[in-house]
């Protein structure tokens, strides 16, 4: 049923302010019978690449209709617009700064429509909190089953951004990035099975340098590699890490989010 849809938090907001807090009070007061979730409110502050890349591994493990609302919005207050996208299964209400384009690279129909229809605001709308006053009624009037088209026009220009990809250098080498450092200090980079081939291939012969670290192995798990030793694995998104069995890969690095990652690959 509708009233019992599931709502979803992505933000930067932490757990240390009223911010979140009072996001889900909003929801549930449009909607006492929604299901509030938290998929993650520590996405790196204004940082829209790690909010993409947060809600782009975690929606898909929600039931149909689930309704996600994406706040990582360093242009609060500003002209940019406030968003409603509906993909084949799920909504999300996220401002127009690119945060959702890696949901979109996934999703084969997608319809975006700017949030106009101000009826639906807490008034007066902040120039500072429009997850409070924007985003969290409209996710509530959306888990309460009001369809989405009366929620605005269809967009087509809205904000769109590509994932890094890496880059062949010499023969056998490419160059990429980190795109992450998790809670563990594994460095999560731009290198998949997609765009490097090479380096996954059964005998392949690989090096892969990061900061001061060096990794000449890809691993099937953490618990593979020796206590201490920098190495690399194919983690859960689908991304090439380098880690560390019991460490912070990062640390050993002495890199972050951001650094170069040269992968030398030769055959068996």
């Amino acid at each position: 049923m509708a009233g019992g849809r599931i709502v979803t938090l992505t933000t930067d907001f932490g757990g240390a302010d009223h911010f979140a807090g009072v996001m889900r009070g909003v929801i549930l007061g449009v909607n006492p019978g929604a299901v509030v979730v938290d998929i993650c409110n520590a996405v790196n502050s204004f940082d829209v690449l790690d909010g993409a890349l947060t809600i782009a591994e975690a929606y898909n493990y929600f039931p149909v209709d689930t309704v996600h609302m994406v706040v990582v919005d360093p242009g609060v207050g500003s002209a940019r617009r406030p968003l409603l996208v509906r993909t084949g299964r799920h909504f999300f209400v996220a401002p127009d700064n690119g945060v959702l384009s890696l949901v979109m690279d996934r999703e084969e129909r997608i319809s975006v429509r700017h949030i106009t229809a101000e009826h639906f605001f807490l008034q007066p709308v902040s120039g500072t909190f429009h997850g409070r006053d924007v985003f969290a009624p409209c996710a509530g009037w959306l888990s309460k089953g009001v369809e989405a088209e009366k929620f605005g026009e269809e967009i087509e220009d809205y904000v769109r951004f590509a994932l890094p990809q890496p880059k062949s250098v010499a023969a056998g080498v490419m160059k990429g990035a980190v795109l992450k450092v998790d809670k563990f200090g594994n460095l999560i980079t731009n290198f998949s099975m997609a765009n490097a081939a090479a380096l996954f291939a059964a005998g392949a012969r690989v090096r892969i340098t990061v900061g001061q670290a060096t990794a000449t192995a890809i691993r099937g798990n953490y618990s593979e590699g020796a206590a201490g030793e920098v190495f690399a694995v194919m983690n859960s998104m689908g991304l090439l890490e380098i880690t560390c069995n019991r460490g912070a890969a990062a640390q050993a690095a002495k890199a972050g989010r951001g650094a170069e990652v040269l992968v030398e690959v030769a055959g068996a």
